[in-house]
């Protein structure tokens, strides 16, 4: 059976809240809807139905252990899922709520281990997309929800990806067009003494000490977790965001980079490789299967981007993929962060 599509219209407020109601009915039965937000589009359950998470994760393929977001309309509604909200906690809420940053606090009874992937904790975020926040509102429950993509695949930030991963698995798609940021959330983890950054994200690390100077980075945002360690949030033990392709990260200064890839490509002349490069470098490439990722100047514009041309590479079937690396500072941290996982952490570093 196909999934059900119902696009939100900007100018018609009571069809929206036709589709709205329709979504709420589906999540209050416990069914799944993916709906966008303004990271990358979710798959929605009731955070407080561990029978109806227990179908995100079968939806997905995703490993269970792999604990989900808990989506809010309101701050208000923060205080009946997490026991302790310590004064950062505050401070990072007052700065960046509504918006692409998650929190992790010490979790109330109430939350099902389901959503919190068996662990003490749980990642709760206000998102600022307004359809996002009237189907929240609509379902009257916190909504869990990772990206709505097959687990391990690059994230969806249009209802296209989600049809194509997801087709015939979930009950509903609210179309909201594309996603602003392409990004999943920052997730900072408060339920500590000191904050913690677990993922980058749109909210950057810089951002983030502004408000708590003292915040640590944990060691999976740079690289992997050991065997048997268990994630603390989304994203930071399985292989993600990944194409069908072989991806390899070669980073080096511009002119270096476009060598090293042209090297790359003559010795790999008989695949059918991509490469993914920046509006400063498309030209320099010795193959038309050039994908532009964004603008070294813009470098928002690299993160938007990012996962839908890591699915071009699956719709041209590459089999070799290169791409060009950044630098880890500022929205890099995050796009890093990304393509390192979709690469396997393969890369070739020339500095």
């Amino acid at each position: 059976m196909k999934t059900t599509i119902l696009t939100v219209d900007p100018t018609n407020t009571q069809l929206n809240n036709e589709i709205y109601a329709k979504a709420a009915e589906v999540i209050n039965t416990g069914g799944l809807v993916a709906f966008p937000t303004e990271t990358v589009y979710g798959l929605g359950a009731n955070a407080l139905d561990g029978t109806a998470v227990k179908k995100i994760y079968e939806a997905k393929g995703r490993p269970s252990d792999n604990p989900l977001i808990a989506h809010i309309s309101d701050i208000s509604e923060l205080y009946a899922l997490v026991k302790d909200i310590s004064p950062v906690a505050q401070k990072l809420m007052k700065a960046f709520w509504p918006g692409p940053m998650t929190l992790v606090f010490k979790k109330k009874d109430i939350i099902p281990k389901e959503t919190s992937g068996g662990l003490d904790t749980v990642a709760v975020r206000f998102p600022e997309n307004r359809v996002a926040q009237h189907f929240i509102a609509a379902c009257g429950v916190p909504i869990a929800a990772p990206s709505a993509n097959t687990s391990g695949k690059p994230s969806p930030t249009r209802a296209s990806h989600v049809e194509f991963d997801l087709d015939g698995k979930i009950d509903m798609i609210i179309d909201g067009g594309h996603c602003e940021f392409g990004l999943e959330s920052t997730i900072v983890d408060v339920s500590g003494d000191v904050p913690c950054l677990l993922r980058p994200g749109s909210v950057t690390l810089e951002m983030l000490k502004e408000i708590a100077p003292d915040i640590t980075v944990d060691k999976a945002v740079l690289g992997k977790l050991n065997e048997g360690e268990r994630p603390k949030a989304p994203g930071m033990k399985y292989t993600h965001y990944s194409p069908d392709a072989n991806v390899t990260i070669v980073r080096g200064s511009v002119d270096k980079t476009v060598k090293e890839i042209n090297s790359l490509l003559e010795e790999h002349k008989n695949e059918n490789c991509g490469v993914i490069a920046t509006e400063e470098t498309k030209d320099g490439y010795n193959t038309k299967n050039v994908l532009v990722i964004g603008s070294r100047k813009h470098p928002e514009t690299i993160a938007a981007n990012l996962f839908k041309m890591l699915r071009k590479c699956d719709y041209y079937g590459y089999k070799v993929v290169f791409v060009e690396g950044f630098p880890e500072s500022e929205i890099g941290l995050a796009i890093m962060n990304r393509l390192k996982k979709a690469a396997g952490y393969n890369i070739i570093e020339l500095n």
